[in-house]
């Protein structure tokens, strides 16, 4: 069998896995679950590997990210597919049980395995050696089936049928794993999972699954209506990226540029930091960062001048929110170079950055 060029990548705001395929010798490839806000670092990775995506491939409609289909496919001209029976707009094609998705020399199988949703997809390597379970299959797991047309019993009878059927020794990658656990296989979940082991009949998976009692995810209202654009967003303009190479940024589906909290703590000095809370918060129990300026964001339209367009911004508050919206504010202003703090000073505080003031 030929080789595989293969990276797992992970999102780490939606615990999102996403996965490159790629044929070595024509350099075709595929990506499955792309995620909107990591556009930016796919396309980098595909085109310093010299690889050619022909396809993005959806394993569901998720619930909680935006799917990074739509600008991929404005990138590269990367082809959108996932499931018939998705209710999804704007796909290329609409993939059914035992169709194949072909990349150069390596093709991937296709198996449905609605359940989580009523559109779930399972993506198998040609030789057996490798699954994409999506949500239907996690590790020791799966995904929950209260709400897009989810089924326990359905899902108990495609883990079994379409997943449990694989070669034993067959490597299972989720769409999610929110303990850093990166894959599992066959054997494993057989024996191990404590919903869908072989031990555990139907009848006590469905009763264990009608009782979770989650809250929906808290990206849900946005999420599944873009995914059922294949992530296209109302306004296509909204995703400039003049100027926007002069840091490791992330986009929001929302049209907004951020930063992590760790680069601009090692950064700080190449760039100014402008700090839109109320003074009381500036110097309250969550301190600010150093050399920050404060212009709350009341003010800041009159105060606008202080910030220089010639240096690099980053808006910040406390949650950044309020920062997300200064961030928009300066750019329509005519700011090129400005990115929100992702998180804002709450995740500045848990990873344990410098600041001034504040309370441990």
């Amino acid at each position: 069998m030929a080789s595989l060029i293969f990276r797992q990548l992970f999102d780490q705001q939606s615990s999102t896995y996403t996965y490159l395929l790629a044929d070595p010798g024509s350099r075709e490839g595929v990506l499955i679950d792309p995620v909107f806000d990591q556009a930016r670092r796919d396309r980098a990775l595909i085109e310093e590997l010299g690889l050619r995506l022909l396809w993005t491939l959806e394993t569901h409609v998720h619930a909680d990210h935006v799917t990074g289909a739509w600008l991929l496919k404005r990138r590269f001209g990367a082809r959108i597919s996932l499931s018939k029976d998705s209710g999804a707009e704007g796909a290329d094609r609409y993939l059914a049980e035992g169709e194949s998705v072909v990349f150069g020399r390596r093709a991937l199988e296709v198996r449905a395995t609605p359940g989580h949703t009523a559109g779930c997809l399972t993506y198998v390597l040609d030789d057996r050696s490798m699954a994409f379970t999506g949500d239907a299959l996690l590790i020791r797991g799966c995904g929950r089936t209260d709400f897009q047309g989810g089924d326990a019993h359905r899902l108990f009878r495609s883990v079994r049928d379409k997943v449990f059927s694989l070669p034993a020794a067959c490597l299972l990658y989720p769409a999610h794993d929110y303990r850093g656990l990166t894959a599992s296989s066959v054997a494993e979940e057989r024996l191990y999972n404590p919903r869908l082991a072989d031990a555990v009949g139907e009848g006590d998976f469905v009763g264990y699954m009608t009782h979770l009692g989650l809250a929906h995810p808290k990206q849900m209202a946005v999420a599944v209506p873009a995914n059922l654009r294949c992530g296209r967003p109302d306004k296509e303009d909204t995703m400039s990226t003049t100027d926007a190479d002069w840091a490791p940024l992330s986009y929001t589906f929302a049209g907004v540029w951020e930063l992590q909290p760790d680069w601009v703590a090692e950064n700080s000095a190449r760039v100014q930091i402008i700090d839109v809370r109320e003074p009381a918060e500036f110097t309250g129990s969550l301190g600010h960062i150093m050399g920050a300026k404060l212009i709350h964001l009341g003010s800041l339209v009159e105060k606008i001048s202080a910030i220089r367009k010639d240096a690099p911004a980053v808006m910040v508050c406390r949650s950044g929110a309020r920062s997300a919206q200064a961030t928009v504010m300066l750019r329509n202003a005519g700011y090129a170079k400005v990115a929100n703090l992702s998180g804002g000073m709450l995740r500045w505080r848990a990873q344990r950055l410098p600041v001034e003031g504040g309370t441990d």
